[in-house]
């Protein structure tokens, strides 16, 4: 027999998942030029700002060119216009200027400021376009193959040219039903909420994932089709110590790969707990048969808790002290009188106070 203890047992529930990258991004050409270049390597990880394609420069350089000097050719004639107006005012001071000479002046110069500020607009647009000829990466992440190479003419319409996914941190995403939601809510919010539980992952060749992570996001809505809520862990996801060929940095977590999700409680809990091998079941309920006071055996249903392959935790259905029975479950009947004694010693009884 054993006697039902109070013991500390780490809460864990289990989950099927799947790694997202928390950043991921296509890159597109915005020009229609000749690929001149490509600057990476299949597979390798870059950093924000790194320099991923290089398109023909050429014509771009040649339009950019011939916009500053329609630009310049407006801001002489301003020039000239602005002088125009000004001798025109000093004569309107005389009796040789005329009214409509200024008012003609006025117009010819504002219509030159115009001119002038669509072309100085021509060059900034012309100039843009002379830049998006250097395609870099807007993150930080692991490249994926490219899609073209030098000598292919690359169009916005031309789709994706390489996928750049960020690497550390990874989210790991997850559905639960409502109804164990609402349950591990009641479970871990009067004990801090989300700090309370740490992430764990089970990897497909069995292995624990040495990295914990924690809960950062659930849905506002439920799948209606599954009635469960998609909830959002951030895992550290460091290179290894090994690396793969030309120095590349190899990681656990992947994009889009499938992991277990084991949500532990950060603290240990202490519940009722009895050995698993006192546990039996049958269509009513979980149960143990206790030996009362008189030696006899009573069966008493209980329902469980979070309980380890060793350990059974008991919610409800037993008190700290009694005995349970743990070895020859196949030979008691309730009411049978039984001889044995505890494999734990009872805590001590108080004294009375005086």
């Amino acid at each position: 027999m054993a006697r039902v203890e109070m013991q500390p047992i780490t809460e864990t529930s289990n989950f099927i998942g799947r790694v997202q990258a928390i950043d991921r991004v296509d890159a597109v050409a915005r020009v229609t030029a000749f690929l001149d270049k490509v600057e990476f390597a299949d597979g390798a990880e870059v950093k924000q700002g790194d320099v991923l394609y290089r398109l023909e420069r050429g014509p771009f350089e040649a339009d950019l060119a011939a916009k500053q000097a329609i630009v310049q050719q407006f801001d002489a004639q301003l020039e000239n216009a602005n002088i125009q107006l000004e001798r025109a005012q000093k004569l309107l001071q005389t009796q040789s200027g005329a009214q409509a000479t200024v008012d003609t002046a006025q117009a010819t110069q504002r219509s030159l400021q115009a001119q002038l500020a669509g072309a100085k607009a021509n060059v900034q647009q012309s100039q843009i376009n002379l830049d998006y000829t250097v395609i870099s990466s807007p993150i930080a992440g692991k490249l994926g193959r490219t899609a073209v190479t030098p000598g292919n003419v690359v169009t916005p319409s031309s789709g994706t040219l390489v996928t750049v996914v960020s690497q550390d941190p990874m989210y790991v995403l997850f559905p639960v039903a409502v109804r164990t939601l609402i349950a591990l809510r009641e479970r871990y919010v009067p004990l801090g909420g989300f700090k309370a539980i740490v992430i764990r992952l089970g990897l497909p060749d069995g292995r624990i994932y040495d990295q914990p992570g924690k809960l950062d996001f659930v849905d506002n809505a439920a799948q209606a089709s599954t009635d469960t809520v998609m909830v959002r862990a951030v895992v550290p996801n460091p290179p290894l110590k090994i690396s793969a060929p030309g120095g590349r940095p190899v990681r656990e977590l992947i994009d889009t790969q499938f992991v277990s999700v084991f949500l532990e409680g950060a603290k240990p809990v202490e519940f009722m707990a009895v050995p698993r091998a006192a546990i039996l079941a049958d269509q009513r309920s979980d149960f143990v048969y206790v030996v009362d006071a008189q030696n006899k055996v009573e069966r008493r249903d209980v329902k469980l808790g979070q309980s380890t392959p060793t350990i059974a935790a008991v919610e409800q259905g037993l008190k700290v002290g009694e005995l349970v029975i743990v070895d020859g479950l196949q030979r008691v009947r309730p009411g049978v009188v039984v001889q044995a004694s505890p494999a734990t010693p009872a805590p001590p009884t108080p004294e009375p106070s005086r």
